[in-house]
């Protein structure tokens, strides 16, 4: 993961501790807002996962090699 897609994950995680602490203290409709932005914002890291997927390729020496019998 890049450092971008870190920062993402953890400001959504963040905002959902948040949300979740409003909610308890003044109510759902006060931290609507907060859960929203918190799901947009793991939308956002789910695309640029999508867009940019993690290379599948293995490096020849971590290849097994195939035996003869």
């Amino acid at each position: 993961m890049k450092l971008a897609d870190v920062l993402i994950l953890s400001l959504s995680l963040a905002l959902i501790i948040i949300g979740i602490h409003q909610s308890m203290t003044v109510g759902i409709e006060y931290s609507y807002s907060i859960f929203m932005f918190a799901v947009a914002l793991l939308f956002w890291f789910q695309y640029r996962r999508m867009k940019n997927p993690p290379p599948t390729d293995i490096p020849e020496k971590m290849k097994k090699k195939k035996r003869k019998h």
